[in-house]
Parts: C-alpha cells; sequence; structure tokens
C-alpha cells in the first residue's frame, strides 16, 4: 500500500476543523486506501474503533433506502459526546445524500468526510447546503515519484517508459502483464462509462458516447472545439448534434476520465473561449480503447507534465502569445510559470522553436522546457532546460 503523504497531511491539516472534507477524484484514484491509511492514523492517536464509523456506498452491505436511513444509521452509533469521525465512501451512492450528510455536520462532535467519483458531487444542492463549509481534496493516480517510490529503484526512462504503459492506477501495481492492464482499464472505463455518466444523466447512446471517448484519448492534447469535434465525428458518419456532443463531453469530464485546459492570451491578458485542450487523468487508458499503435510520445509526456502540475496546485492554462503557442501557464500564489514540452530538442530547429515562444513573453516569470534529453540544466538566457524526469521527481 502507497501512503500518500501528500494527501495525508493534507488530512491532517484539517482534522477536527468545522469542515466537511469532500475527497474527489477518478474511480480506483485511491480515494478508499486514503481513508483506510488515515484510519490508521487516527487509531495511532488512540482513537477508538467505536468512534470511527466508516461505511463504503458501494459495498452491498450497507444498503440504504434513502439519505434519512443513512443519518440515523450514523446517529444511533453516536452515544457520547467524544467526538466521532465518520468517512462516507461514493457517497453519491445514496440519493439525496446531501441532507444526511448536512445533518451530521450539525452535529458538534462530529468530524465528517466523504468521497465522490463525479464532479457532480460538488454542484447543486450539496453546493448550496454546504457553501463555505466544506474543503474538496482532489486525489488523483499516483505521481511519477510515487510509481517511483514503490518500486524503491532509480527512476530513469526505463521505469517512466514503464510508467505509462503499465498505468498511474494504484491497483495496477498488482497486474503482471500489460494485457492484464489493458483489460483492468478497459473494465474500469466501462464502469465509469456506465455507473458514473450514462445512468446520472439516462444516457441510452452508450455507443456515441465511447465513440466520444475514444475520439478524445486519440486527440490528447490537441486544440479542439465542440464544433470541430462534432464536425468530425458527422464526417465519419455518426450523426450527432453539437449539443449531445456538448453534453457527453461535459460528462466524461466531470467523471475525471478528462481534464479540460482553457486557453489564455497572455498579450491580452484575457481568456479565449475556444481552442481549448483535454488531457487524460491517466494516459494509459487509451491503449484498453485505441491500442498501443501510433502514440505521439510528445503527447504523452505533455498529459504527464499537464498531471503533474495540478498536482502540485496551479492552475494551469495553455498560452497564446501573437501567433505563437505556450504549452502550458501554471498559475499559483506567487505569480505564472511557463513551460514548453518537447520529448526531445536535439534538433536545433525544435529549440529555436521552443525557445522563441519563451521568449515572446515579455515579463520576468520563470520559463522552463521540459524535455526527456538527458543532460545538466541548461540556461537559455533566463530560460532554463531540464530533464523530465528530474522535475518530475522534485516538486520544490
Amino acid at each position: 500500500m502507497i501512503e500518500r503523504k501528500e494527501y495525508i497531511e493534507k488530512l491532517k491539516k484539517w482534522k477536527g476543523k468545522d469542515l466537511i472534507k469532500v475527497i474527489t477524484g477518478i474511480r480506483r484514484s485511491g480515494k478508499s486506501t486514503l481513508f483506510q491509511l488515515y484510519i490508521e492514523y487516527l487509531k495511532s492517536l488512540g482513537i477508538n474503533d467505536d468512534h470511527i464509523i466508516s461505511i463504503n456506498l458501494e459495498n452491498p452491505e450497507y444498503e440504504f433506502e434513502n439519505y434519512k436511513s443513512l443519518y440515523n444509521f450514523i446517529k444511533e452509533k453516536i452515544v457520547d459526546k467524544d467526538q466521532y469521525y465518520v468517512f462516507l465512501d461514493e457517497v453519491q451512492n445514496v440519493d439525496k445524500f446531501q441532507k444526511a450528510v448536512d445533518g451530521l455536520y450539525i452535529i458538534k462532535n462530529v468530524d465528517i468526510y466523504i468521497t465522490g467519483s463525479n464532479a457532480y458531487l460538488l454542484s447543486g444542492e450539496l453546493a448550496t447546503l454546504l457553501s463555505g463549509r466544506y474543503i474538496e481534496i482532489k486525489i488523483y493516480p499516483l505521481s511519477f515519484k510515487e510509481y517511483a517510490s514503490y518500486y524503491n529503484k532509480e527512476a530513469d526512462e526505463k521505469l517512466y517508459m514503464q510508467y505509462i504503459n503499465r498505468s498511474s492506477f494504484p491497483y495496477a501495481l498488482k497486474l503482471e502483464s500489460e494485457t492484464e492492464v489493458d483489460d483492468y482499464l478497459e473494465s474500469l472505463y466501462n464502469t465509469i462509462i456506465l455507473k458514473d455518466i450514462s445512468t446520472r444523466r439516462k444516457i441510452s447512446d452508450i455507443s456515441m458516447l465511447k465513440n466520444i471517448a475514444k475520439f478524445m484519448f486519440d486527440n490528447i492534447g490537441n486544440s479542439l472545439s465542440i464544433k470541430k469535434i462534432t464536425d468530425t465525428l458527422n464526417l465519419e458518419g455518426r450523426a450527432i448534434s453539437i449539443h449531445t456532443v456538448e453534453s457527453y463531453l461535459d460528462s466524461l469530464v466531470e467523471s475525471y476520465v478528462f481534464n479540460k485546459v482553457s486557453r489564455f492570451d497572455i498579450k491580452g491578458k484575457q481568456y479565449l473561449q475556444t481552442g481549448e485542450k483535454y488531457y487524460a487523468t491517466d494516459v494509459t487508458m487509451r491503449y484498453a480503447l485505441l491500442g498501443r499503435r501510433n502514440l505521439d510520445m510528445g503527447r504523452i509526456l505533455e498529459n504527464i507534465v499537464y498531471l503533474e502540475l495540478i498536482r502540485r496546485e496551479y492552475k494551469v492554462y495553455v498560452g497564446k502569445t501573437g501567433e505563437k503557442e505556450i504549452d502550458f501557464i501554471a498559475e499559483n500564489k506567487d505569480g505564472f510559470n511557463y513551460f514548453q514540452v518537447a520529448y526531445t530538442t536535439r534538433e536545433n530547429a525544435t529549440l529555436e522553436r521552443e525557445l522563441s515562444a519563451l521568449k515572446a513573453i515579455n515579463d520576468n516569470y520563470p520559463k522552463y522546457i521540459l524535455s526527456m534529453d538527458i543532460e545538466p540544466i541548461i540556461d537559455f538566457d533566463g530560460i532554463k532546460k531540464i530533464n523530465v524526469i528530474d522535475w518530475l521527481l522534485d516538486n520544490k
């Protein structure tokens, strides 16, 4: 079991605070394991078992008719004034769960933690009821640094290739072959499509939903618009409307299969309404749907860098400066960082292209080129070229 130290530290930070802790993320990213690890931590502090109430709402052992029965089940276990810790895993499986959560929240000696596999968890009535009373912790599949720590060996290009071929989902560490990984990912993908998307959104055309997902996996990191996606699908003989494409794509983003990245005009200092990009939460899921041939290793690397930036809690945009594009603008409280990502810049033309885009930015924020090239950090008039594996392992 990988410790997921960064997430545990976040839970420790918010322990006992008068806020609902909401852990969100794609299915099988490690939310349940995080609960287990945190519960072990609570026990190490001397918290008694009978003051830790943990319910996995995907377990048939726990079937509640409605939110009231869930609330009453937990309330009956609170028999004194000592602190209780309540964990509700995949809470969206209970109809109107937010009312049960709200009821538990107002009990003074209850510290409540919930998980969900859909961004819908924090929309609608829950957000209205609990506005200002929850903190969201987003959990992702394993980072390369976590993956390397599991194997406890030198992180090099060989291990990186294993990482992007064997999946970042924690359970995949137990699997022995790429075929097993592909079978697992296909099963997981189908569960997401059927349980997290089609059932909730009442989608009947599962085939079209899967076609859109395949198209998106085949266009990771490409500049897209809803109209472009619709036109492409129609040209392939799959009649579909812009409205349907938008709805289905939103559902894939809500279920954390994809992450939408907006564009930002650096010179004009404004957000752009078109040409957004989409990155997968786990790049290997595309293999189960599209196979392993014709891979664009540069796009996959770009996807890995994007995921690492959001793990480090940056707000991430695709940048535009004049006619040039910046792969990523990463914003935090200290300002901006600019990143160009290239699998290699050994050819002068590639290096000049990446440098010229960064040189076109007229500010003094840090600028980087990340590549797989094995060499010391090189400084091009303030633009640092860094080996991406070193960067992935260093989250300072």
